[in-house]
């Protein structure tokens, strides 16, 4: 029978400046027998730039699932294993999850190598309230889907963070506007410890507006900070409805529109689709029921 004597590490490694690894990670790197790597091109340039060679496997969202059974192999044969994603804590919008859990249902130690996170980073500097704040990872692609995504937490006190590609930043903070209200305060923390660091700070209009006007928001790894809900937002307000239709509009049909809106705001569905139906026969470019894909 195998002893449980391996034992996997969930190391964090710079979000940017290499000399962020700790002493503590470093060694755990050397000491590992395999690495298991979101991309082990970064992964190997990393150890190279530490004077470290070790085995690598990679790990990422598309073959996780596929992995897990070898890596538990390795583990009940002894071995040290170490996950490291490609910058910051692994498992925060980074592959490992399926890993961990497997590792710890299989009895093996799962020990942490704390450090770099680019969510703590960024909430360090922003100035936004930090004593309660939700991590909601990327938001979708999908104009509509971020749009529905964003009006679920229109009524979030908490502070909110999400990490967001660099293309798509400038739709998504009119999108933030649109639906969190256009006067929220927000920060963007853009290459965070790299040499462009770049904190913008303003309302959700302004730094819409200026992403939309500066090419160098759609630059490098971008984290956002929104300050959440203020006290009493719970409430049915006129503006939050239509707000929340307007945006929801562009993408949908009335009375999907209404349905979001009516659970979002509060108000009554009857509500909801009279302002709805009323925007769609404005503007005839917007989606009817028979447009749904």
């Amino acid at each position: 029978m195998a002893t449980m004597t391996g034992r996997l590490q969930v190391i964090a490694t710079p979000i940017g400046n290499l000399a962020d690894l700790s002493e503590r990670a470093r060694a755990a790197l050397a000491a590992a027998d395999v690495i298991a790597a979101e991309d082990t091109r970064h992964t190997a340039a990393l150890l190279q730039a530490n004077g470290l060679s070790k085995p690598l496997v990679s790990l990422h969202e598309h073959n996780e699932s596929r992995r897990v059974d070898a890596l538990l192999a390795r583990l009940a044969a002894g071995e040290q294993v170490a996950l490291v994603s490609d910058a910051g804590t692994p498992l925060l919008s980074d592959p490992g999850y399926e890993l961990v859990r497997a590792a710890a249902a299989a009895g093996f130690a799962v020990s942490t190598i704390p450090g770099p996170s680019a969510i703590t980073a960024a909430l360090a500097v922003a100035g936004l309230p930090t004593d309660r704040f939700c991590f909601e990872g990327f938001l979708p692609a999908r104009a509509s889907e971020r749009r529905s995504a964003l009006a679920a937490l229109v009524h979030e006190p908490r502070t909110l963070v999400w990490f967001e590609a660099p293309h798509r930043i400038a739709a998504t903070l009119a999108d933030m506007a649109a639906v969190l209200g256009s006067a929220r305060e927000a920060v963007v923390a853009r290459e965070l410890t790299k040499a462009h660091e770049t904190i913008y700070r303003g309302t959700l209009r302004e730094l819409a507006a200026r992403a939309a006007a500066d090419s160098n928001f759609a630059r490098g790894e971008i984290t956002l900070v929104v300050r959440g809900a203020p006290p009493g937002a719970a409430g049915v307000d006129t503006q939050l409805l239509r707000r929340t239709v307007e945006a929801l509009s562009k993408e949908l049909p009335p009375g999907r529109v209404a349905a979001l809106a009516s659970q979002i705001t509060g108000a009554t569905r009857g509500e909801a689709y009279k302002l709805a139906s009323r925007r769609t026969a404005v503007d005839p470019e917007s989606p009817t029921e028979d447009e749904m894909p």
